[in-house]
């Protein structure tokens, strides 16, 4: 069945390769996806969310992966985050989603960076928060933001 251009949106997909203490990406993939996400006229408040949600991934691939994969997914309904990386994997997911809490080595903690906020800052700022891991092969974190009635500053 052939699809209706009038009834079909695309959706749009961002993709970023993310590699081990490479700070400067996890800063860049937030700031990039920000940028697209205000010229397709988003409010304010969905862009802080889904920019926190990035940049707290891609710290956590940065910081404790060899490499990772960040995409984020966005369209009409809804915008996902993915990461997946390939690393130590979270050996407990409830005391990693506990504020402070943090395995972050002591030289990036002198950076300022590791401080235990990840986790919980991107399920605070997540309508949908799934975390699937591995030891010592990786961990896959999706988050999802619902973009309801008033997520597009215009109409």
């Amino acid at each position: 069945m052939p699809v209706d251009p009038l009834q079909y949106t695309p959706k749009i997909t961002l993709e970023f390769k993310i590699g081990e203490k490479d700070f400067y990406m996890a800063g860049e993939s937030a700031s990039r996806t920000k940028r697209t996400l205000q010229q397709l006229g988003l409010n304010q408040e969905v862009i802080k969310r889904v920019a926190i949600i990035i940049y707290e991934a891609a710290m956590n691939v940065t910081i404790h992966a060899t490499k990772g994969v960040l995409k984020i997914l966005i369209d009409p309904n809804e915008i996902d985050v993915i990461t997946e990386d390939e690393g130590p994997g979270i050996p407990d997911i409830d005391l990693a989603m506990q504020e402070g809490y943090s395995t972050a080595p002591y030289e990036v903690r002198e950076m300022g960076f590791g401080a235990g906020m990840g986790l919980p800052n991107i399920k605070q700022n997540s309508d949908e928060l799934h975390i699937e891991t591995k030891v010592g092969v990786g961990t896959t974190v999706k988050a999802k933001v619902y973009l309801k009635e008033g997520g597009f500053t215009s109409a």
